[in-house]
């Protein structure tokens, strides 16, 4: 009987003839979203008035409207999902469309796709980024309401259950659509534009400052082919007791009708992001 052993094994060969195998998009992009937040952290501006805006324009309708109008509730619990919606659009469509505009613009996209990294785990990153500031931003808001306020909170787990859906559904429609927007801006400069004026529209004509049943059916329509309407209405729903969805356009929340729309958002955004996401500018090529 043989009495040979195996070699125990050593060190993998290196050299020109073994490539070092590469980290996965999955691993790459997690990292890249690490890098995403502290980037984003670092820039106090951004921080105060894309991530903090809501809260304090909250802080401000709760404080000066209480009692001024007759809402049926508190004034912090009547603003409270719009700002939610408000702010989910903000940290998704607002910030990847002026972002994403400005690293094209400085070249920092054309300098990413010119690295091994995959072009999946960018995108990965700014995953990453966007639902770490959804969190973020809602507990803020909640806690804001709530701790300062004394607004109400749902209390059964279905309302629980229509706020996580709408949020997920919401950030992700919204944010793809301001990956594809980003695209539209010639500048960085004409990203604000592109990006900031209509999404202040729509915050006047989607029941965020506004409600809905004040508006004509024109302005609700027309805001009714964005997300952000559905969005707060969503968010109504889960946090409005069952007789105010008499208040409604149609009498009702109409969860599916709201899935349904933001469902499509997000097929469409995803298409138009396949469609015209570039990693340079038009002058670059």
């Amino acid at each position: 009987m043989s009495t040979d052993t195996a070699p125990a094994p050593g060190p993998a060969p290196s050299g020109p003839g073994h490539a070092r195998r590469l980290p996965g998009a999955l691993r790459i992009g997690l990292s890249r979203g690490r890098v995403e937040i502290r980037s984003f952290s670092r820039e106090w501006e951004s921080l105060v008035f894309t991530f903090s805006l809501p809260a304090l324009i909250l802080v401000l309708f709760a404080s000066v409207f209480d009692g001024m109008f007759d809402m049926g509730m508190p004034a912090v619990d009547h603003y409270l999902p719009g700002m939610i919606a408000m702010g989910l659009m903000s940290v998704s469509f607002q910030l990847l469309g002026t972002g994403i505009a400005g690293e094209r613009e400085n070249g920092g996209l054309r300098r990413l796709r010119g690295t091994p990294m995959p072009p999946s785990a960018y995108f990965i990153g700014k995953t990453v980024l966007v639902a770490f500031l959804s969190f973020g931003q809602t507990v803020l808001l909640l806690g804001v309401a709530v701790l300062g306020f004394g607004a109400r909170l749902p209390s059964d787990a279905g309302s629980w259950a229509t706020l996580a859906w709408v949020l997920l559904l919401g950030t992700v429609s919204c944010a793809l659509l301001g990956i594809a927007v980003s695209s539209l801006a010639r500048s960085a400069q004409a990203a604000s534009a592109v990006v900031v004026v209509p999404f202040l529209v729509l915050q006047f004509t989607s029941g965020v400052f506004v409600p809905v049943v004040a508006l004509p059916d024109w302005v609700v329509d027309a805001a009714g082919l964005f997300p952000l309407l559905w969005m707060a209405q969503g968010m109504r729903a889960g946090f409005f007791p069952e007789e105010m969805a008499a208040l409604e356009p149609g009498g009702s929340w109409d969860l599916p009708q709201v899935a349904l729309a933001l469902g499509t958002w997000c097929v469409v955004g995803l298409v138009l992001t396949l469609v015209t996401f570039r990693w340079k500018t038009r002058r670059d090529g």
